[in-house]
Order: C-alpha cells, then sequence, then structure tokens
C-alpha cells in the first residue's frame, strides 16, 4: 500500500525531512545523517555527522571544507539502491555540476524525487540529466518564470569572440561561479575552438585540477597571476575567476580589463548593468522555463513540489495542467550557483 507523500518527505526547518528513514536532503544546518545533492554550498554543507552522496559530490566537499567535513561519509554510485533505515534511496544525474545527482527516496510503493538544481542542456562537464519516475517530483524554480528562455551557450561564446576581436588589447575576465560554471565556461570555450592558454583565479584551481582528473579536458589552464609579470601577456587574454574577485584591487592590475559574466541572471539587463557587466553572457546552470514545464510533462507524476525560486509561476501553470501543485517556500537556497 503507498505511503502518504509527506510521511515519506516534508520541509522542516533544516530542510527536507524523511521521517521514517530518521535523514535530511540537502539541510541547511548540521544534522545526523545527510543526502546531498551537490557540492554546491547552499545544498551541501559541512558538520553534519553522516553524509551519504556521489563519489565526486563528497570529493569536492572535501576539496571545498577540508579533510574533517563530516563525522562519516558514503559514496553511492548512479543507480544503486541503498537502503537507509528501511528507506529506499537512490541517485540519479541531475546534469547540473560534477557529481550532481538527484535523489529519489522510495518506501511502499511511493516515491519521491528530489531534484536538486538540475538542467537539461547539453554539458560535456558532467553526467546528463535522466528523466526517473516518481509519485512526487520536486523541481527547482530558479528560472520559473516564462520570461526565461536561455539561448545556445555557442552563441554566447561568439559574443565573446566578437569582443575579443574588437578589443584586442583588453584582458577579458569572464566572472563564473567557482564549481561547475567556470569548467564548464573553460569547457565552452574549448569546444568552440579556443586553444590559447585560459589564465584562472587561484579560488579555481583545485577543483579544475579535480575536474581534471575526472576525465574532462580544460586544456591549457595558467594562474592568473600578475606579480613580477610583464602585464603585456594579458593583453586579449581571457581570465576566468569568481564575479567577487573582480571588484576588488586584483582585477585592476590587469590591462584595461573588460568585465563578462556567465549567468542565466545575464538575461535581466539590470543585474548586468548593476554588476557593472560589460558583456553579459547568458549561460545558465539550471533549466530555463521550457525545459521546466517539459521535463513535467515528460515525468507526469501525481505531485510537483516546487522549491527555491519562482515558485508560484510554476505551480500555477501545474494546476492549469491538472496536476497537483505546491511551493515548499524552503529557506536557504540561493541562487549563488549562477
Amino acid at each position: 500500500m503507498a505511503m502518504r507523500f509527506d510521511a515519506l518527505l516534508y520541509p522542516a526547518p533544516e530542510g527536507l525531512y524523511c521521517p521514517v528513514g530518521r535523514f535530511y536532503v540537502d539541510p541547511v544546518r548540521p544534522v545526523e545523517r545527510a543526502l546531498i545533492t551537490h557540492g554546491h554550498s547552499d545544498h551541501a554543507r559541512s558538520g553534519h555527522g553522516h553524509v551519504l552522496a556521489t563519489r565526486q559530490t563528497l570529493d569536492i566537499m572535501r576539496i571545498r571544507y577540508g579533510e574533517d567535513f563530516c563525522g562519516s561519509e558514503q559514496a553511492a554510485a548512479f543507480g544503486e539502491e541503498i537502503v537507509v533505515n528501511g528507506v529506499t534511496v537512490s541517485f540519479h544525474p541531475a546534469g547540473h555540476v560534477l557529481g550532481s545527482a538527484q535523489i529519489a527516496i522510495a518506501k511502499d510503493a511511493t516515491r519521491i524525487v528530489v531534484s536538486g538544481d538540475y538542467k537539461r542542456r547539453p554539458d560535456p562537464t558532467c553526467a546528463p540529466y535522466e528523466p526517473v519516475t516518481c509519485d512526487v517530483f520536486i523541481t527547482e524554480a530558479t528560472f520559473g518564470l516564462p520570461v526565461f528562455h536561455h539561448p545556445d551557450p555557442a552563441g554566447e561564446m561568439a559574443k565573446l569572440y566578437a569582443s575579443l576581436r574588437q578589443f584586442p588589447e583588453r584582458t577579458h575576465m569572464v566572472g563564473a561561479y567557482a564549481l561547475g560554471k567556470a569548467q564548464r565556461v573553460i569547457r565552452l570555450l574549448r569546444d568552440t575552438g579556443y586553444n590559447e592558454p585560459i589564465y584562472i583565479h587561484g579560488a579555481m584551481e583545485r577543483l579544475c585540477d579535480y575536474y581534471v582528473s575526472q576525465g574532462i579536458d580544460l586544456g591549457e589552464l595558467r594562474p592568473a597571476t600578475v606579480e613580477g609579470r610583464d602585464k603585456s601577456l594579458f593583453k586579449g587574454a581571457v581570465v576566468v575567476g569568481p564575479s567577487s574577485a573582480f571588484a576588488d584591487r586584483w582585477a585592476r592590475r590587469f590591462n584595461d580589463p573588460l568585465p563578462a559574466f556567465a549567468s542565466g541572471w545575464m538575461m535581466v539587463r539590470q543585474r548586468a548593468k548593476q554588476g557593472g557587466v560589460e558583456l553579459p553572457l547568458v549561460i545558465s546552470d539550471h533549466c530555463d522555463w521550457p525545459e521546466l514545464t517539459d521535463t513535467i510533462s515528460e515525468l507526469h507524476p501525481a505531485e510537483v513540489w516546487v522549491t527555491h525560486g519562482r515558485e508560484e509561476a510554476l505551480v500555477r501553470w501545474c494546476e492549469l495542467q491538472g496536476v497537483k501543485a505546491r511551493p515548499l517556500h524552503l529557506v536557504g537556497y540561493e541562487d549563488e550557483a549562477e
């Protein structure tokens, strides 16, 4: 007999809680047992007693938080079924960043899938999203408004190449989140024919090294350090770094820097303007509106629970399609990864 959905999983102050299995998914504060979808800091926090995640997510948490990021850990292979206090859980590719997973939680003929963050676009830097049939699909809604239609990333790279041709003297500084977005931008540059060395901020070196260790070719990367170097080296060069670094003195050392930023939010002109972005690149690691609605149509779950983002619009769309839906109003999940 199927369980009531909220008897299997419900939102608690710490995050989504499974009372039968006595575990949380992506909890926002330290708990005894946590299942983690991916390594971004709004989903993966340190200090848990026990963490169950993919091997790559565990490795990324160790890189970001140190050896003692949790009390004990267990790695889950994609598709492997693991029983936690009588509840069967399995991890499935989410297509968001390296190691990212959707978590399926099943008990007594009821299955809930927590998607975490996910995207449907091709991305050679992580395993592609796989649809997982379920009774309840918990979807993010970062770009959950009909206005959001993300362009082809190759076209955004063409904008960068046009700017490099137009301003051959300037250092093009591409702001990108250190985990996932930076490596994706670098790989997009390589896949669209850019063979020059790419300079990276020090904050990205260990994560880029880890991606390379996992078989993801990023081409020649060099540290973007200026001290003791001829600044003319950086004329016409591409530097990738966290956007926060572009606002400090580090960025002013370069040759007439041209600030770019890779994010789904660059569709919103006001955001680009406020951030002083001269070259907005609309490259997102989340689904846009058509991908969100297509995914729900494809899965055809009995219910959709919507979290972190523009929840109400997607809930309303589900209701118009005859799909029961509710917003979860979880606190503590940001759009930092964009």
